[in-house]
Formats: C-alpha cells, structure tokens, sequence
C-alpha cells in the first residue's frame, strides 16, 4: 500500500478483495480522514469500517504500530474490535454512534476523561509485540530538519520554534509513562448513547499523559477551571502551582507539534484539506498557550 498521503490507486477492489465479506458488499466513503482514507463497508452480515493507509515516516505513522493499539484497545473495550488487520488495512466493526465536537467534549469530559484514563491504564497489559514511542519534542526536532528540508514557507520562524520548544522541554521536566492516544480530536470520540468509544490509533505509542491531558483540553476548548478540574480527577490529589505549570507547557508542546505537523503536511500530502489555513489556526491557537504560559511562569 502507498503512503495514506497518496491515496491507493483502487480502493475499493482493494476493499471487495478482502477475504471478509457474504453477499453483495455495499462500500461508502466516509470523509473527515487526514492521514488515511475511511469506508463504511455493508454485506449480508454486518456492517465495518475499513481504514486504508500505509506508513507515513514522515509523521512517524506505522501502521503495525496502529493495529497493534487498536487490538489493545478493542480487548480493553475501549475501541471497537477489529475485524481484520493486514498492512495498509485495518478493519473495525461499525459503531452506530454520534461523533461528539468540542462542545459535546466539554459537556461530556468527566465521561471522555474517564475513557482517557481506562486508556492509559489498561492498554498497555493488552499490547503484543513492537510498538512506538511518542516524544512530542524530538518529533518537533524531527520535523524541523524535514521543513528545512522541503524549504517550507514557514522556515524563517522554525528556529524561534525550536527555542521554545527546548524551553518547554525544560519546564516540562521528568516524564512518567502510560500508553496515550495522543490525538484526542473531538471526532475521535463515538457516543452510542449509552457510552463512549475511543478510536483512531494512528499516532498512539508510550507517552506522558500531561499530552493526552493537554490534547484533550486544547482541542475542545477547556479554560483554566476546566483543566484544574481534570487534573484533580486524573492524578487523583489537590492540583499544585507546579504541576500546573509542566501541564501548561506539555499542552503548549501538543498545540506547537499540531502546528508544525500541517507545515509537514502542507510540503508532503494531497489529500483535499487546506493545511495552510490549519497551520495559521494552530499557530495562533499555540502562541495564545505560549502567553498564557508566561504568565503562569513570570516570565
């Protein structure tokens, strides 16, 4: 299979070549996917979802990675099972659920939080065989020598960036390990209307949860009470001035490598997604975080 950025030249022979399938099959393009393509699949039995996407290295996607936490966290009754998994094909059973948005996060986040932690909790004693890592600050180092050399239009502001990522680095400090998410996107969210799922493992791999924390946050709108609140339920004790502040700085990393990643994707993907217009919010979403950060810090 190509890269996901390339989309497969047959997608659906692909699909009706599976050795899955009784009776007609009924295939649907389901759209939202930026890193794979997404079919909802129909035949006499059953109803799936098929998510065609080979490795991407240069967003540090491997797909062998994606099976095995997506197994994991089937078995954890987190995600929904797989059905089938070769390379550049996963197949998940079809969940009828709504996708929840920021709104529906921050209305729901004592639930999404929770599901969160099981995450964290649970998948590692389900996993089996290799999987990755997810340092947020060598894939920000990563990144750069990948914009520097692709010539991004971005280039002139990629050594202020690598300055503040260091600095973030540094406040951030000693890490403890779970098995994150590690793009806690609203839409990866699933209610059924009597629980939530947790899907697309694209980029899970052993990481902090201060990143899974500051994901969930940044990317569905939280404020300061909102994060005191989480932190509190998550770490399970009163929240101190400086476990604010590494939270603070783990949640400015995520919104900078969010950025960084649609600068890479602007030079390396065509897939039909303005990454130039994702690339401007994130910045403007990171430098409000970098602020807001100084003030915590005095800086």
């Amino acid at each position: 299979m190509p890269e996901s950025h390339h989309p497969p030249s047959d997608p659906y022979g692909i699909i009706r070549d599976l050795p899955l399938w009784q009776g007609k099959t009924e295939i649907i393009p389901l759209s939202g996917g930026i890193t794979n393509h997404n079919f909802l699949v129909s035949d006499a039995r059953r109803r799936v979802v098929v998510r065609l996407g080979g490795d991407i290295p240069v967003h540090q996607i491997m797909r062998f990675n994606e099976h095995a936490a997506s197994k994991a966290a089937a078995a954890a009754g987190i995600s929904p099972p797989v059905v089938h998994a070769v390379p550049g094909v996963l197949v998940i059973d079809y969940i009828e659920s709504n996708t929840l948005d920021s709104p529906g996060v921050r209305h729901d986040r004592v639930r999404c939080l929770e599901l969160v932690k099981r995450a964290h909790r649970e998948i590692p004693s389900r996993l089996r065989g290799p999987v990755l890592s997810f340092n947020v600050f060598h894939i920000l180092r990563d990144y750069r020598h990948t914009l520097i050399a692709g010539q991004s239009r971005m280039i002139e502001q990629l050594g202020g960036l690598a300055e503040k990522s260091e600095t973030l680095q540094r406040l951030v400090g000693p890490i403890d390990l779970v098995f994150g998410h590690n793009d806690l996107l609203p839409g990866n969210f699933l209610d059924d209307g009597t629980r939530l799922w947790l899907v697309d493992w694209d980029y899970a791999g052993f990481n902090t949860p201060l990143f899974d924390l500051g994901g969930l946050s940044s990317n569905n709108g939280f404020d300061d009470a909102d994060d005191r609140a989480m932190l509190e339920s998550y770490f399970e004790t009163p929240v101190t001035d400086a476990l604010f502040v590494r939270y603070h700085a783990m949640r400015s990393a995520s919104l900078l490598r969010e950025a960084v990643w649609s600068m890479v994707s602007e030079l390396h993907s065509t897939l039909n997604f303005d990454y130039i217009a994702y690339t401007t919010e994130n910045m403007a979403r990171f430098e409000r975080a970098w602020t807001r950060l100084q003030e915590l810090t005095g800086s």
